[in-house]
């Protein structure tokens, strides 16, 4: 905002250096011999009838302008010409005094349009920053619920694995301190590269699967490149865990398939899961804060630039993220959300 502000101001020294050159270079080329004192004396009355309306406008920012503002203004338009006539060196001249009247109120409207454009860019300016302030909390407030989220089912099964005495117990722990250091210090970045990203998918899974005895229960499978496309943190993991959490408890070895696809600038990421009979709640209303915190996220990131379909058969559940125009820089998709 303060460097706007200073903007504005070089470009007032700016037109008036620019405007008192034009009137001196007028006046001297028509003979006038006081063609010095002429400009002086005009730049002053103009100079004063502007900014004393310019910053009694600051006063008075209300359409409708109280008393104080009329007396004030009358005072402007009465003395506007005093400055010309004091630089004139000649006697008090009515004809000059009404003569330069109009002067006065053609600087009158210039300072008005003046106050109203600088006014229109600043609140704008202003506007788009409390816009952005609000859209960065609720980013923030969004993501301070995965952290929580996310590390209570952890540490539930990491407990379990400690109160049997399981030799998986320590591994857990390694996968744990994985994953937390990549939520606490990487997932910050507005965006990850998507490799970092899949590895935090993939110690998930390792972790997860230390409650199976069977071969690995989740399917995974990449297509495409993943090292060219970044993506912001976190989006993935509540998809996976909405895909166990509503799993029958014994799950066969690739039940859980996985897919990422990576085509163009075109990321789809999709899950799928057998439905457990016994499920607390409906996959498509699972409880906690999970696929709304997704949705939200989602909205406020990708808006216009991500679709999310989910399917339920009745035997299996998919649910199904892509993401449009990976490729476009951070900064544009940041534009975009503010203007939004």
């Amino acid at each position: 905002m303060d460097r706007v502000k200073k903007i504005f101001r070089l470009i007032h020294l700016f037109v008036w250096v620019l405007f008192t050159l034009l009137v001196g270079f007028q006046l001297r080329s028509e003979t006038d011999a006081l063609w010095r004192t002429t400009t002086t004396g005009f730049i002053a009355t103009c100079l004063y009838v502007f900014y004393s309306h310019f910053y009694l406008l600051t006063q008075y920012t209300s359409q409708r302008k109280g008393r104080g503002y009329w007396l004030r203004l009358a005072g402007i338009v009465l003395t506007g010409p005093v400055p010309f006539l004091l630089f004139h060196q000649k006697p008090f001249d009515f004809g000059y005094y009404f003569m330069h009247l109009f002067t006065v109120f053609i600087f009158l409207f210039l300072s008005w349009l003046a106050r109203v454009t600088e006014n229109l860019v600043l609140n704008t300016i202003k506007k788009e920053q409390l816009e952005k302030q609000a859209v960065e909390a609720e980013l923030h407030y969004l993501k301070s619920q995965i952290n929580p989220h996310f590390l209570f089912n952890t540490l539930n099964n990491i407990h379990t694995l400690v109160y049997k005495q399981a030799p998986a117990a320590p591994e857990a722990v390694t996968h744990l301190a994985s994953l937390m250091r990549y939520m606490i210090y990487e997932s910050n970045a507005a965006t990850v590269p998507l490799t970092r990203e899949m590895d935090y998918v993939r110690d998930y899974v390792s972790l997860q699967q230390l409650r199976y005895k069977q071969s690995p229960v989740v399917d995974l499978q990449i297509a495409g490149q993943t090292a060219s496309y970044s993506i912001a943190p976190l989006l993935f993991i509540h998809l996976l865990e909405n895909a166990y959490k509503h799993s029958p408890a014994r799950l066969a070895p690739g039940d859980l398939k996985v897919r990422v696809e990576l085509k163009d600038d075109n990321l789809a990421f999709r899950v799928q899961n057998p439905i457990g009979k016994n499920a607390a709640h409906p996959p498509e209303e699972p409880g906690g804060i999970g696929l709304p915190n997704v949705r939200k996220r989602l909205a406020l990131l990708y808006p216009n630039q991500h679709t999310l379909v989910i399917q339920n058969t009745g035997e299996t559940f998919t649910i199904t993220l892509t993401i449009y125009g990976l490729h476009s820089p951070a900064h544009e998709r940041k534009a975009h959300l503010h203007n939004h």
